[in-house]
């Protein structure tokens, strides 16, 4: 094991290889250095393209069938309306920083999610922005909360970004990521560690509120608007604050620069209930009013055969017998009801009757190892596109906007990766490497063994 070896990961939530690579990249100096000396790419996310489970997919090179995490939520006990968030108790896979501390290598890890509850770790850890705010317990040890009080300042975990106010949104965007960057270079340089990790959530948050002033082939994109260039001066700042913390770093610290998944610019929504009502899937009792959460909506679950949840992708369950308390489907029937839901959401068309790029999965297809309790499909409208929304008792299942507020983003396939050795210099892109195929390329710079049920593999150069 090489105990000298370092290693720092810049989590760059949902940068894209177009904008970092390619629209931005002349603005961003230091980050074109790390190309032109290291090695990029492409880094094909897992399955759905999420935060969670993405980051812990990248973390445990786990995909998000053996981790039993396919998003944000988790359904309780096949409730119609029950569900938990998950968090770091849901991760029952050993992470590169469990790994390393059972080395006996020290580790700082800051705003990777899911890591609320504050969990034990060789080293210092701060929580992600799933923490309910700095007033609970989102440090390890438990004393870093006040240390970064008294030399820090007030942390930021997350800003509130689907608002219509984006010019709050911007002082906000900016406060929040200085006082993180602020808190990596204090914990480089005052804290023992080998392995250091840390995840900017601010680029996501400015690709939700800020894609459609910059993104010119955007359907509500308008020229020469007041927040054209914020997107271009934002990464340009990231690019200045990594700068800084380059110039911490020794010739044996190895610099990796990842997103957890893309961007792209959202068409729309679909509001996947109202689709399945006008399917003939699901039945309400009572017609909703409009913006309705599902499980409060009274539905007629003696004729409703499948019902589902909004987000990127759609979740989509099947009303079981024996699986659900009111279920109507039969065991025997389950994968002819499936097959036709999927068959029927395929076949939607766009609010304007133009045929639509949909892709449903069975999790069976997508995962060897299926944990947790699954959906019975998950649905990726128009390929990304247009996100899903689980609201209901709208006219239409179309919807110019996010339910949850202004949003001008959907996540893609594609983040990006860069390795950057201090004592070799390559300037190679080795096209598209697999979310899972981070972790054992960490290990492997520690000459460490690489776990057998690791799923991805070493990434050589």
């Amino acid at each position: 094991m090489n105990e000298k070896r370092k290693v720092i990961v810049i989590g760059l939530d949902c940068a894209t290889p177009n904008t970092l690579f390619k629209e931005f990249i002349n603005n961003c100096p230091h980050i074109k250095n790390l190309m032109e000396k290291g090695i990029y790419g492409k880094l094909k996310s897992c399955d759905p393209p999420v935060t969670v489970p993405a980051w812990m997919v990248m973390a445990t090179s786990k995909n998000p069938g053996k981790l039993g995490i396919y998003g944000f939520r988790h359904r309780k006990n096949n409730s119609y309306s029950d569900f938990y968030l998950n968090s770091s108790y849901s991760i029952k896979e050993p992470k590169i920083w469990d790994i390393l501390g059972e080395k006996g290598l020290k580790s700082c890890i800051i705003g990777v999610p899911p890591s609320y509850p504050i969990k034990y770790i060789n080293g210092n850890m701060i929580s992600g922005f799933l923490a309910p705010d700095t007033s609970s317990k989102y440090t390890y040890p438990p004393e870093l909360k006040r240390e970064i009080k008294e030399n820090i300042g007030d942390y930021i975990l997350d800003i509130k970004f689907r608002i219509d106010d984006k010019d709050q949104i911007l002082k906000d965007l900016y406060e929040m990521t200085k006082i993180q960057f602020k808190t990596v270079k204090y914990l480089i340089g005052k804290k023992q560690w080998s392995y250091f990790q840390f995840v900017i959530i601010g680029l996501d948050r400015l690709h939700h509120a800020f894609w459609k002033y910059y993104d010119k082939n955007h359907n509500k994109y308008v020229p020469g608007n007041k927040y054209e260039l914020e997107m271009k001066k934002y990464y340009a700042y990231l690019d200045f604050e990594i700068g800084r913390i380059l110039e911490y770093l020794d010739d044996n610290t190895i610099v990796i620069v990842v997103s957890d998944h893309g961007a792209k610019a959202m068409k729309g929504c679909i509001s996947v209930n109202m689709a399945l009502e006008k399917l003939g899937f699901l039945k309400f009792r009572v017609k909703p009013k409009p913006g309705t959460r599902i499980q409060d909506a009274e539905i007629d679950w003696n004729k409703t055969s499948a019902w589902g949840w909004g987000g990127y992708e759609a979740r989509i369950f099947l009303n079981m017998v024996d699986r659900e308390s009111n279920g109507i489907i039969k065991k025997e029937n389950y994968d002819n009801v499936r097959d036709s839901i999927a068959k029927k959401l395929k076949n939607l068309k766009d609010d304007k009757g133009n045929k639509i790029n949909t892709k449903v999965h069975k999790p069976e297809n997508l995962y060897q190892f299926i944990n947790g309790d699954p959906p019975d499909l998950m649905v990726y409208f128009d390929d990304l596109n247009w996100r899903s929304v689980g609201t209901v008792g709208y006219d239409s299942m179309y919807l110019m906007e996010n339910d949850r507020g202004p949003d001008d983003a959907v996540h893609d396939y594609y983040g990006i990766f860069i390795i950057y050795n201090p004592k070799r210099k390559i300037g190679k892109n080795l096209g598209t490497k697999n979310i899972l195929d981070i972790a054992p390329t960490i290990l492997n710079f520690y000459g460490l063994e690489i776990p057998d049920d690791m799923e991805g593999t070493t990434i050589e150069f």
